[in-house]
């Protein structure tokens, strides 16, 4: 089974994958392949595979959609074979992972539970297998422009293109709970009540803001959302 990861930019310092790497291997009781595609390996802990990050021609200049997300689903992709986990690199890992591999289904993604009238994934966490989808990326190369006018962004793209082919599954909202929706109080219990663990909960999203580090020390990113610091976030997001 592989866990892989992307890192590019300047947005996650190497911290976030060697933090990543250790959450997955306390909680993941099956040997695993962990891969890291990154254009800088620079500060990655030996276990991490690394290899490039694979390229997509896209226009210079646009606003970051996650689209590079998409080449996971070109065929023999890494050289991997199997089910393979994507996880973003900000999510903290609170619970055991062996069900991620042991779910029945060909694709499954979060659930964008904010807008779940949508029936659209949130692509922090999903699970595939290598080469079963090469439609995905040769339909969005092959039609970016059009595609980049019709959804926002790579997560939205992802959820049409597989529910096309009655494919799309959803993880237990449980399992994957979003910090800001689920773990933080809302309006004014925001500002009496720490964020906490759902019951349940084995995948904490960062989407957007705040990030873990923040969250830790109860920043929020935003004017107009209150959080109080959240220290036990250090218990599980840390190597």
């Amino acid at each position: 089974m592989n866990v892989i990861c992307m890192k590019w930019g300047n947005k996650f310092p190497p911290i976030y994958v060697n933090r990543l790497y250790a959450m997955v291997a306390r909680n993941l009781s099956s040997p695993f392949r962990f891969v890291c595609f990154t254009e800088n390996g620079d500060g990655i802990r030996e276990e991490v595979e690394i290899q490039p990050l694979p390229e997509l021609d896209l226009p210079e200049g646009l606003p970051e959609r996650g689209w590079r997300k998409l080449t996971v689903f070109a065929e023999n992709f890494g050289g991997l074979t199997g089910p393979t986990l994507f996880l973003d690199l900000d999510v903290v890992v609170v619970g055991s992972l062996d069900s991620f591999f042991e779910q029945s289904g060909e694709f499954l993604i979060c659930h964008d539970s904010h807008q779940p009238a949508k029936m659209e994934g949130n692509s922090s966490v999903f699970r595939f297998e290598i080469g079963k989808h090469p439609g995905v990326l040769e339909y969005f190369t092959s039609h970016f422009e059009q595609v980049r006018s019709e959804v926002r962004h790579e997560q939205a793209y992802l959820s049409r293109e597989i529910k096309k082919s009655s494919k799309l599954q959803f993880w237990p909202n449980e399992w994957v709970p979003s910090f800001k929706y689920q773990c933080a109080p809302s309006w004014i219990k925001s500002w009496f009540q720490a964020p906490s663990i759902p019951k349940g909960a084995r995948v904490i999203l960062f989407h957007g803001l705040p990030n873990p580090p923040e969250a830790i020390k109860g920043v929020s990113g935003k004017w107009y959302r209150h959080i109080k610091p959240s220290p036990w976030i250090a218990d599980y997001w840390k190597e």
